[in-house]
């Protein structure tokens, strides 16, 4: 029989085949080789020499017929029973195999995950004299090579299934649009779907899932609708990638309608179907609709409980997350990894770490540490509980990390403000991890801006223009920012003209940049350009204006601004809004109606921008309203250091001794004590913070020496200068 299984293939094969299975390739001796090419599939079909068999064919006799029928019975048991190991050692004793026996045993391994045994015995299968290759036996074998993402097994067994015929059975067809979907080769997947003469519920399931899975979901839809005119009949699984594709292409209304549907089909019970709809409207941003469909359900899987833990989590109800989740804990539902995954990120947001240690430790006693969502929720669960030591550790724990494991530790340490540390993982990860993606090289990119650290700034510049993420969004705004934040505004524009495509984070961050640096017409001219490109500004964009007005002093511009945020672009003016207009009155000297617009916000004014107002009084020289506001401050804050230390030099500025040093003793009797400022250098790549007559640095008796004697120098200049 002619074999239709390329040597290549072979090949590939034989040095990760055992002994055994590598003995039975060397029956193969091809003689001829033919390329044949037919529907755009290409196989190599090769004729081998007929050659003696260690199994002989069965004779065609009644009594043999009836016991082979009892033994493929047996031997099906035992695979539907996922006693493998027995199905497998009655295989091999049995002195005969039909297609039967062949088709059960290899249908076994690929339902449990083991394509690589089955396409072996497949193989074995194929240098069988008297067996025919049918339907179901290449159906099965291309279902191995889908699971095993093999395409050049599947390739041939394409070919071959066209030369012979078996390509029109709806079953090999199927198959073939499955395999092709899962491998990846979408456009061939659907151009043997667009070939097949006859489609069951398989065949459109196979490439509604495969478009969805290959991020095809628009399409996905598409063939949905076809398959709902074609009346070929549905069942659970086709509604569920459905929904899924709903889900992932943010098409609400898609599927509302498909849940009308599964509610006309009889499907609404479904707890599979269910779950998906869940899914589905917690990715299309209606957790209300998850919270309806949750508390209809008779009785909720894993899944079901998950999805409502996540909903919770997404929506800023952490409370309600650790209580669904103490709730299923009580109904007897055991939680998976993703579970673990949704409440300890719920124990993150309300940074309550005893909550997240006693998860931590059921996680440790059912072994579920070393999955990759748990690991990475825990890391963020430390770092947000300020305990950069348990998130370092459980990093350097995990057996296997990857690229969310790695931005994730940078990101942390990136935002406590801890950059040697940062770049020290950022090291690490280019030794022996993934390449860094946008997310870890912005976190670096701030962590240096923040700290004014351009030499490290313009080494993760380089790494960007090296892997090529300089035009995405994310990280084209970082190198903004950084460069504003470290005075080289000239960079930060070199950086933002650069740019290939227009979005509004990367202007958002140019007009800060030039607000923060006092180039506020800049930032306003530019910030004028930008309905002009097709963009609209966001609320930070319109922080970073307004900022600009109050730098420049320009009240109308400001109010003309914060005015258009509702009258143009339905923005509500947010708390750091207010305090920008605050600044700019303030600045401006007009400080009733600073203080009008504090108690006229729509939200409850907090100790900031009364603080601002505070300073203002000092520069202007109002002690009455600088006493009043001082005292609304300290009704909020009863020891804050700084409101009393401004209202003392308000009070000195007028000299006004007596009230200055009853605020020095109310400090004392108070126990209120100015925190140091800390200052730091960098010195060979590596930062040396300080306080004011700080002796903790080991050098430190060098250091004051040398400051004493450069200071020494300094007075002698100026001395001899004096009297020349």
């Amino acid at each position: 029989m002619p074999s239709s299984f390329p040597l290549l293939l072979l090949l590939l094969l034989l040095p990760r085949l055992p002994s055994s299975a590598a003995s039975l390739l060397r029956l193969w001796r091809p003689q001829d080789a033919v390329l044949r090419s037919t529907k755009g599939v290409r196989g190599r079909v090769w004729e081998r020499n007929r050659c003696a068999s260690s199994f002989s064919v069965h004779p065609n006799t009644p009594h043999f017929v009836h016991n082979m029928v009892d033994l493929n019975s047996e031997l099906k048991q035992l695979v539907k029973r996922c006693q493998l190991h027995k199905a497998r050692h009655m295989f091999d004793k049995m002195p005969y195999r039909d297609e039967v026996s062949w088709t059960t045993i290899i249908a076994g391994y690929v339902n449990s995950s083991d394509p690589f045994e089955a396409l072996i015995l497949f193989l074995n299968l194929w240098i069988q004299p008297g067996l025919q290759k049918d339907q179901f036996m290449i159906s099965v074998a291309l279902k191995a090579c889908a699971l095993g993402m093999n395409i050049y097994f599947g390739e041939s067994l394409h070919g071959f299934s066209v030369k012979s015929s078996l390509v029109d059975s709806v079953f090999v067809s199927s198959s073939l649009v499955d395999m092709y979907m899962k491998v990846g080769k979408v456009e061939q997947g659907c151009r043997v779907f667009e070939e097949m003469e006859t489609r069951n519920v398989v065949s459109w399931t196979s490439i509604i899932a495969g478009l969805v899975h290959g991020g095809y979901s628009i399409e996905g839809l598409l063939y949905f609708s076809e398959m709902w005119r074609s009346k070929v009949g549905y069942d659970s699984y086709a509604f569920a990638i459905a929904l899924k594709a709903s889900a992932d292409s943010n098409s609400l209304d898609c599927g509302k309608a498909i849940h009308t549907q599964t509610i006309k089909q009889g499907f609404d019970e479904s707890l599979f179907v269910i779950n998906t709809l869940a899914s589905m409207y917690n990715k299309c941003g209606k957790p209300g609709y998850v919270i309806r469909l949750f508390k209809k359900m008779r009785m909720p899987d894993v899944v079901s409980w998950t999805t409502l833990i996540t909903t919770y989590v997404q929506t800023g109800e952490e409370e309600n997350a650790v209580d669904a989740f103490r709730r299923m804990r009580k109904s007897g539902v055991s939680a998976n990894q993703y579970t673990f995954a949704a409440v300890i990120s719920a124990c993150a947001n309300l940074a309550v770490k005893e909550w997240g240690q006693q998860i931590h430790g059921h996680v440790l006693r059912l072994g579920l540490v070393d999955a990759l969502s748990v690991s990475n929720s825990l890391i963020t669960l430390y770092s947000k509980c300020g305990m950069l030591t348990l998130a370092s550790m459980v990093f350097c724990s995990m057996a296997r990390k990857d690229i969310i494991s790695w931005s994730t530790i940078i990101a942390v340490y990136s935002q406590a403000g801890y950059a040697k540390e940062a770049f020290d993982y950022l090291s690490w990860m280019r030794r022996e991890g993934p390449k860094p993606n946008e997310f870890a090289l912005a976190s670096l990119l701030s962590v240096s801006g923040s700290m004014a650290l351009l030499e490290p700034g313009k080494q993760v510049h380089a790494r960007v223009l090296c892997i090529g993420l300089d035009h995405e969004a994310m990280v084209h705004s970082a190198l903004i920012s950084m460069y504003s934040k470290c005075g080289s505004l000239k960079e930060a524009s070199k950086v933002f003209d650069g740019t290939k495509t227009n979005d509004i984070i990367s202007w958002t961050a140019m007009i800060n940049g030039y607000a923060e640096h006092g180039s506020s017409q800049e930032a306003i001219r530019l910030f004028e350009k930008i309905p002009s490109i097709g963009l609209k500004p966001d609320y930070v964009t319109f922080i970073g204006v307004l900022t600009a007005c109050s730098h420049a002093g320009s009240v109308d511009q400001g109010f003309h601004y914060f005015m258009s945020m509702t009258d143009e672009y339905r923005i509500s003016p947010s708390k750091e809004h207010y305090g920008c207009m605050i600044d700019l009155l303030c600045r401006a000297g007009r400080l009733s109606e600073a203080e009008l617009m504090i108690r006229s916000m729509p939200f409850h004014s907090d100790d900031v921008v009364w603080s601002t107002l505070l300073r203002a009084c000092r520069v202007h020289g109002d002690v009455d309203r600088g006493r009043q506001t001082a005292e609304r401050i300290l009704s909020l804050d009863p020891n804050s250091a700084g409101t009393h230390i401004t209202l003392a030099n308000i009070y000195a500025a007028k000299g006004r001794w007596e009230e200055v040093a009853h605020i020095r003793k109310l400090m004392k009797s108070k126990g209120v004590i100015k925190e140091p400022g800390w200052s730091w250098i960098n010195v060979n790549d590596h930062l040396h913070s300080f306080v004011s007559a700080d002796q903790s640095h080991p050098q430190s008796e060098d250091i004051i020496t040398i400051f004493k004697t450069t200071k020494f120098k300094k007075r002698r200049f100026f001395a001899g200068n004096m009297f020349k």
